[in-house]
């Protein structure tokens, strides 16, 4: 049951190089679209004094948790299965850090308010909310790979699209949030991160 993604291979060092520093200070960590499971795996072997937490939608956590027990990182937990449109499945437990990687431009708009929903409830205070992956931003052209992925992602599935920065930076300060970075990663991905406030 363990699936492979090459570009988890290509992009977690990087984002690893971008979280470690971010994360020195966290306890917890609350992944939501973990996926195959690959970027749990190597974020908590790397980064030993986080408690790491992943999670996906339910009924797809089988991959997850075979790379969890690949891995033998205590601190990786046990997959949660959440679903952003179902408030049922979210978990009570509150979070240092709520990391999602390649999610908001595969969810629905509906499902990337509820992540910053989720992450205004779980999040402590001083708490940090990473994204990673492809923004649209008004004051530049998309990339000519990213005009192409997004055509791709709305054939596939209307819903989905990368985001407009500004509309998501404008959900993350009505949560609470507030920008903290936002940096160009390989393959024209970004790193954004907000911090809550008090």
């Amino acid at each position: 049951m363990k699936q492979y993604a090459p570009a988890c291979e290509r992009n977690r060092q990087p984002i690893l190089e971008v979280l470690a520093p971010l994360l020195k200070e966290t306890a917890t960590v609350l992944e939501i679209g973990s996926g195959t499971g690959q970027h749990a795996a190597w974020f908590s072997e790397h980064m030993p004094h986080l408690a790491w937490q992943p999670s996906d939608q339910p009924g797809t956590v089988a991959s997850i948790e075979a790379w969890r027990e690949r891995s033998g990182a205590v601190n990786l937990r046990k997959p949660l299965e959440i679903d952003l449109l179902n408030k049922k499945t979210w978990p009570q437990e509150s979070c240092g850090a709520l990391v999602c990687i390649n999610t908001v431009h595969i969810v629905s708009w509906q499902g990337v308010k509820a992540l910053f929903d989720l992450a205004e409830k779980v999040l402590e205070t001083g708490g940090v909310l990473y994204l990673y992956g492809p923004f649209r931003y008004a004051n530049r052209p998309l990339e000519p790979s990213n005009e192409q992925f997004d055509q791709w992602l709305k054939q596939r599935d209307p819903q989905s699209g990368i985001r407009d920065f500004e509309a998501v930076d404008a959900l993350a300060r009505a949560a609470g949030l507030d920008l903290e970075g936002d940096v160009p990663m390989p393959a024209n991905n970004r790193s954004l991160w907000w911090r809550k406030s008090a």
